[in-house]
């Protein structure tokens, strides 16, 4: 009936229908059925005032439910003059200020008019303790527009600070192509031209191949060099930072994640440790957002020349022609592919998914040339 994001408050405030409901069950006939019917008007004006409408609407539904009130305490009985809780907490909703002053102005003057019948009829001699209330209902739409005017600050807060994420993956991009491009174009063309003298050499000059097999072997040792400084200065995601924003994604969508085996892969290159993370990020997404899951398991397994991670859930899975249709998974594979590593998918009794990676075996030579 409610927005979720609320949670049960809307729910909770309706228990503050208690009083004016036992005031008309006292009565009978008509005057009951009318009060009956007063209350199912007033309901629809609280479900419309939760709805996403117009401030036209969002006015026309708060004067209703202001009328309704007026109606209940002049016909039926003062105590529901308490009611009038329920639009001093809608009033402090109205983001623009002019509209805001209008409805409070428009509320107090209106409960004002109404105490004061009352109490010209001397029905609020005994309700002296009403008038506290009244204060605090006429001084509640301030506190309500501030803590409103404050979750609205932190909403933009957010989004702000997700554009400049945005905005720094970005640039972070760009100073990985530029960087590349300055620091491996000269070299990887270099190698290019020998690889042609080589072939020319090839019959006529043995000697000669040998010297420029060499010196291929030299620049693309430097090339390799240059990569990995490349890389240790990128910014990347850890599989350890990845698997714990996963959790909290599975945590936030109520799945329930499992980790199994040994998931510290700190000797891992940093290169294959990001490209591994951005495809758990896209199988943790893939799972909140289609399988439908309860759980997910996440087990890492390890091996003398691979890395094998599978990730499972227990949701509804996916037919063939699904999985051919899907860019995620084929960014997965093409992914994966630029450090040889395989990928397998299993749509069968929810959705497994197996990345095989090799380890990556350095000698000891290679260091130390490097």
């Amino acid at each position: 009936m409610f927005p979720e994001a609320l949670g049960v408050f809307p729910y909770v405030f309706l228990i503050y229908l208690v009083m004016p409901l036992f005031y008309i069950s006292q009565l009978t006939g008509t005057k009951m059925v009318l009060g009956y019917a007063l209350i199912l008007l007033f309901l629809v004006t609280y479900r419309q005032l939760y709805s996403p409408i117009s401030i036209k609407a969002y006015s026309y539904w708060l004067t209703v439910q202001i009328g309704i009130i007026v109606i209940l305490s002049l016909a039926y009985h003062p105590n529901n003059l308490f009611m009038g809780f329920f639009p001093a907490n809608f009033i402090g909703w109205f983001g623009t200020k002019k509209y805001f002053d209008r409805a409070l102005i428009f509320f107090i003057v209106v409960l004002s008019l109404t105490t004061l019948i009352l109490s010209i009829q001397g029905l609020m001699g005994e309700m002296l303790y009403f008038y506290p209330f009244l204060l605090v209902m006429f001084l509640s739409p301030f506190g309500i527009r501030s803590i409103n005017k404050r979750m609205e600050l932190e909403k933009e807060l957010k989004e702000a600070n997700e554009q400049i994420r945005n905005l720094i993956k970005r640039e972070e991009r760009v100073r990985i192509a530029r960087d590349l491009h300055d620091t491996l174009g000269h070299t990887l063309s270099l190698i290019t031209l020998q690889s042609q003298l080589v072939q020319r050499l090839a019959e006529k000059d043995p000697e000669k191949v040998k010297s420029e097999a060499k010196e291929i072997e030299m620049t693309s040792r430097s090339a390799l060099r240059q990569v990995r400084e490349l890389v240790s200065d990128m910014r990347t995601m850890t599989v350890a930072d990845e698997l714990a924003d996963m959790q909290q994604i599975f945590s936030a969508a109520r799945i329930s994640v499992y980790i199994e085996g040994e998931s510290n892969v700190s000797d891992m290159p940093l290169l294959q440790q990001n490209i591994i993370g951005m495809c758990l990020r896209e199988a943790a997404t893939n799972i909140v957002k289609h399988s439908k899951a309860a759980h997910c398991f996440i087990e890492f397994r390890k091996t003398r020349g691979s890395y094998t991670i599978i990730v499972k859930d227990d949701g509804v899975g996916f037919t063939g022609q699904e999985m051919n249709k899907g860019n995620g998974l084929k960014g997965m594979k093409e992914r994966l592919a630029l450090i040889d590593a395989e990928l397998d998918v299993n749509p069968s009794q929810g959705t497994s998914i197996t990345m095989n990676i090799p380890v990556v075996m350095k000698e000891k030579k290679a260091e130390v040339a490097l």
